[in-house]
């Protein structure tokens, strides 16, 4: 399985506009498959919503998406909207849940972005799969980790589901009495960013 990330910047205070007529366009683009997530950002880079398809592989992606662009109502109108488009493809780890499938984890997300040193992504995987199993997941779930396969190389993400800041911030706190927590990754990594993340009423993961 592979995710294609899609991050768009928008114009300042259009976020409500965007994800109105995304949503109302969006049924047409679910014939084809499934959405994992919807988000907007709350705290990071602001102005930012970020959308999350499931794939089997390149292939099918490309397939699904050639028939979806024949709709005549998709994609949704919304480039007037749009300031920038990016978007990478990422491979989960092997112990990452499946983002997705209706579940709600919770009224937030935090998403991680680490870049890494170029060749050190195996080895990240390998630290974050042992440290998966000495607790942290006693104290909340794991929406999904996954490595950059096209787009910015060398990156790995994590997402985590919160009820409020004031959980995050509790669970991060009880989070560094372990001591297999954080995952020791620190000579790897290049550059680290996260965001706080509003799923959208339509979202998946809402």
């Amino acid at each position: 399985m592979i995710y294609e990330i899609r991050t768009y910047t928008l114009k300042p205070g259009q976020t409500s506009e965007f994800e109105k007529r995304f949503g109302a366009a969006l049924p047409i683009r679910l014939k084809y498959s499934e959405l994992s997530a919807f988000w907007h950002t709350e705290i990071g880079p602001l102005n930012q919503v970020i959308h999350v398809w499931p794939y089997e592989n390149l292939q099918q992606r490309a397939e699904i998406r050639a028939r979806a662009a024949q709709e005549a109502g998709w994609p949704a109108k919304t480039s007037d909207l749009i300031v920038s488009m990016e978007s990478g493809i990422y491979v989960p780890a092997p112990f990452s849940p499946k983002l997705g499938g209706g579940q709600k984890l919770g009224s937030i997300y935090e998403m991680r972005i680490y870049e890494c040193q170029p060749g050190s992504i195996p080895a990240v995987i390998e630290r974050w799969g042992e440290a998966m199993k000495g607790g942290r997941l006693n104290l909340s779930p794991l929406a999904a980790c996954m490595s950059s396969e096209i787009g910015h190389l060398n990156t790995w993400i994590h997402i985590w589901p919160y009820a409020d800041l004031n959980e995050r911030d509790r669970i991060r706190e009880e989070s560094r009495k372990l001591s297999t927590w954080p995952p020791k990754i620190r000579e790897f990594l290049v550059r680290q960013e996260n965001k706080i993340l509003i799923p959208a009423s339509f979202s998946p993961m809402a």
